[in-house]
Order: structure tokens, then C-alpha cells, then sequence
């Protein structure tokens, strides 16, 4: 077993490296479309394509699924839109204040549908105000799953967050299968905005 304070610097150097990274990718980017469990690119990758005004960052923890997203945009040549492996509580915390998230995808995230792993699950009060914080006004979260009870439980945090508010005009930007998308028999979508 690794002892306490070794293991807590390791999670201090890994800090660390990321600040680093995630200064180096958004020096010079004022405003971010980030992708929360990126997987292998494929969604973001996508709309990058069709987007090329925006610069796109993708984040996962699984180092293959990066290594995949990164091989798809070079083979692509698509010098605006990056994958990182990464922990998104981790991310935030060395997000750079010169950089803004304008639009945030989370797509068919891990539901953790066992009540008792339910503090497992992104979307948490704690998170949506962590990241209120590095959005401007106006800026909107995409949110798509197939589980029911993780749309409600995003719903109802959505709803009673001061820092953001469900906007049911707003229209999904872009449509593009993804990996677990295509697994799928039908999923809701939300879409918030940060006020």
C-alpha cells in the first residue's frame, strides 16, 4: 500500500504537469469549447470540423482514448481542437483566468446508477460552481445520456443551482453520432446556460 504522503505528492506533481500543459495548449485562446469524457474524439472532433472558429479541448482519463482523439485530429490537421488526459476536478483547478469556456458537451457520461455511488457522478453542485466560474454569462452546457435517472438528477441540479438555468428554446448546436450514441436506443438531452 502506498503511504498517505506519498501518494499526496504524486497527486501534487500530477497537478503540477497539468498546470503546465493546460497553460502551454490555451496560451492565447480567450474563449474554449470543452468536451467532458471526450472518449476517442469522435463527437468533438466532428463538430471542430464544423466549427473552426472555435477552439475545442477534449478531456478523458483513459490514455488510449486520448492517444486516438489526438490521431484523429493530426491525421485530420486540425490544429484548433486538442485532447488531454486529465480529471476534470484537476482541469478546473488549473484552468488559466485568461481563457473562458463558452460551450461545455458531457455526452452519455458514466450514470454511476447505484444510489450508493451517486457521489461518483460529474455533475454534482460543487462541479456546476466550479465551472460557473471559468464561464462567462451566456455560456451553455450540453448534457446528453441514455439513464433516466441521471437526466433527472441533472435536471433537478440545473434547477436549483444559482449559477445556471435550463433554457428549453435553446437548440442542440450539432448532431453527431458518437461511440455510445450509436449503442443507443433513445437518450434526452438538456441544455443550461450560465446566468
Amino acid at each position: 500500500m502506498i503511504e498517505e504522503p506519498e501518494y499526496l505528492r504524486h497527486i501534487q506533481r500530477r497537478i503540477e504537469s497539468l498546470e503546465k500543459e493546460v497553460h502551454t495548449l490555451l496560451t492565447g485562446i480567450d474563449e474554449l469549447t470543452l468536451e467532458f469524457g471526450c472518449g476517442h474524439g469522435h463527437y468533438l472532433t466532428a463538430y471542430a470540423e464544423a466549427h473552426p472558429q472555435e477552439e475545442c479541448l477534449g478531456l478523458d482519463l483513459v490514455t488510449k482514448r486520448i492517444e486516438k482523439a489526438n490521431a484523429k485530429v493530426e491525421k485530420r490537421n486540425l490544429t484548433y481542437v486538442r485532447f488531454l488526459k486529465a480529471e476534470a476536478a484537476e482541469f478546473l483547478s488549473v484552468f488559466p483566468e485568461s481563457t473562458q469556456i463558452t460551450k461545455v458537451f458531457m455526452l452519455f457520461p458514466d450514470p454511476w446508477p447505484k444510489k450508493r455511488h451517486f457521489k461518483n457522478r460529474m455533475i454534482q453542485s460543487s462541479f456546476l460552481s466550479v465551472l460557473a466560474e471559468k464561464c462567462p454569462k451566456g455560456a451553455q452546457f450540453f448534457f446528453r445520456t441514455d439513464h433516466s435517472g441521471y437526466f433527472d438528477w441533472t435536471k433537478e441540479h440545473f434547477q436549483e443551482h444559482d449559477d445556471w438555468e435550463i433554457d428549453p428554446d435553446a437548440a442542440w448546436p450539432f448532431e453527431q453520432t458518437s461511440y455510445f450514441q450509436d449503442m443507443m436506443d433513445s437518450w434526452q438531452s438538456l441544455i443550461a446556460k450560465r446566468v
